[in-house]
């Protein structure tokens, strides 16, 4: 009985060995993997246009001046509506007239007009080459005395692309692949081969000009991480 008793126990402890071995080497190769980076990179056109048009006119004479801002608000409009656009793609500001006097902190000013009236438009369409086509032609105003200025100097135009989500899966889907074949590259290096995906990080999607001279041209790219299981 005691021989049986220590066979059993004897048996005992191989099976748990094997099973504990057994899970350790499944462990071991569970914790082999690979982390790489896949990229997808898109040029689009951008699909719509903001222009925030600002108009200023200075006098000393406040009638005057509320007259001489409206009839170029008027002009303005006109324009725009001659270059055919819609009228939902126009929006009137609005108009501020600032009394320099009135300024405690302007009190040194050397300008001679005493009234400052500022007018706001802003142009939002999808149709861009109108957008550019009055951009060109706005340069007609001024023979009516009438200078468009942008509130934005630094980038006078808004360039948007507004169509991430139509992208999305596909880019998603070419990054996933570069990833994987950036993975097998290293899979073979090691004598390995590609499992499954183990986690994968999509990363944010980013918009940004092509370059400063044509910011209508948008790159869209997306870097995904991912890590993928080794196998031998």
């Amino acid at each position: 009985m005691d021989w049986l008793k220590t066979l059993i126990v004897f048996i005992g402890l191989i099976v748990a060995g094997y099973f504990v071995g057994n899970m350790h080497k499944k462990g071991m190769q569970y914790n082999r993997y690979v982390q790489v980076k896949g990229l997808s990179e898109r040029e689009v056109e951008a699909d719509l246009a903001v222009w925030p048009i600002n108009i200023t006119l200075t006098g000393n004479d406040l009638n005057m001046l509320k007259n001489n801002i409206e009839s170029q608000n008027e002009a303005v409009y006109s324009f725009f509506m001659q270059q055919g656009f819609d009228a939902s793609e126009i929006t009137r500001g609005t108009t501020n007239i600032s009394d320099a006097r009135a300024n405690l902190y302007n009190s040194n000013s050397q300008s001679p007009y005493r009234f400052l009236a500022v007018s706001e438009f802003t142009v939002r369409t999808r149709d861009i080459p109108r957008l550019k086509k009055a951009l060109a032609e706005s340069l007609t105003l001024m023979s009516e005395g009438i200078i468009l200025g942008s509130k934005n100097t630094w980038r006078p135009v808004e360039y948007i692309f507004t169509g991430l989500n139509a992208l999305k899966p596909d880019m998603i889907e070419e990054a996933t692949k570069n990833a994987r074949e950036v993975a097998i590259k290293f899979a073979e290096d090691s004598q390995s081969r590609v499992g499954k995906i183990k986690v994968a990080r999509q990363g944010l999607f980013t918009i940004s000009d092509r370059d400063q001279n044509t910011p209508e041209i948008k790159i869209v790219r997306v870097v995904s991480t991912l890590d993928f299981h080794l196998q031998d």
